[in-house]
């Protein structure tokens, strides 16, 4: 598969997959619906772990000294938390209510669609080093982008919105994904010097995912209280991608 073809492919199921499992997930009962959100959580931490410490950091530490790739590391995670801090990227992970459903909805569809475009770039320049690294990064997007979507979908119904047009609006900040892919392939691809520094950036922005975004609902046990369970998910989304 030419790489152009995989990088925007790979883009696609990192952008939209999360959005329609979420979507298909929102028409089930509401008891359901919490289960399947809390598991997804556990889920995504694994992958995103799994895709930032076992792929994306050793790929980038082949190509780079240790300084020079923690830099960009430390990079990703302060990038973030910039972006947390300018209202950008805080997304509440729960279909009730939460302080985040008092944000405006413009603002959700702007911040994810930014949140989006990242993704996108990151999952392109995975793709450009190689395939398979791509494709994980892919699932672990994917996988963090269902419990965020649901929660997407949750502000835009309680701001007033119709499920078909919060659906419309959520297709239409994922298409961004395709933008940072084209925008990535065009930079970066012509400088491929530069990639190691994206993939250790990229396993930065995963990490703050993980750790900040993620796990303390776990450990607060408003998602889900069953340690067990946890761990198990947790392992399966590491499994899955060390499998890739």
């Amino acid at each position: 598969m030419p790489v152009l073809a995989a990088a925007f492919l790979f883009s696609v199921i990192g952008s939209f997959g999360g959005m329609l499992v979420a979507a298909s997930i929102l028409v089930v009962r509401d008891e359901t619906r919490r289960r399947a959100v809390s598991w997804l959580i556990s889920f995504a931490v694994g992958t995103l772990l799994g895709a930032a410490l076992l792929k994306l950091l050793p790929e980038a530490l082949e190509r780079l000294a240790p300084g020079p790739a923690f830099s960009a590391l430390l990079a990703g995670i302060l990038t973030f938390f910039i972006l947390e801090k300018l209202v950008l990227w805080r997304h509440c992970h729960e279909d009730g209510d939460c302080a985040v459903h008092d944000t405006a909805a413009s603002l959700v569809i702007v911040g994810d669609a930014f949140h989006t475009f990242v993704d996108g770039a990151l999952i392109t320049a995975a793709t450009l080093t190689s395939i398979p690294l791509g494709l994980s990064t892919a699932l672990a997007a994917a996988a963090h982008e269902v419990p965020q979507e649901i929660g997407d979908f949750a502000v835009l119904l309680h701001a007033g919105y119709s499920r078909t047009r919060a659906f419309v609006l959520n297709v239409a900040s994922g298409a961004a994904g395709i933008a940072g892919a084209l925008v990535v392939y065009l930079a970066v691809g012509p400088v491929p010097s530069v990639l190691p520094y994206v993939l250790a950036f990229a396993a930065g922005c995963f990490l703050y995912v993980a750790m900040t975004d993620l796990i303390p609902g776990l450990h607060r046990g408003q998602i889900d209280r069953n340690p067990v369970r946890q761990v198990a998910l947790i392992c399966a989304g590491l499994a899955a991608i060390a499998w890739m």
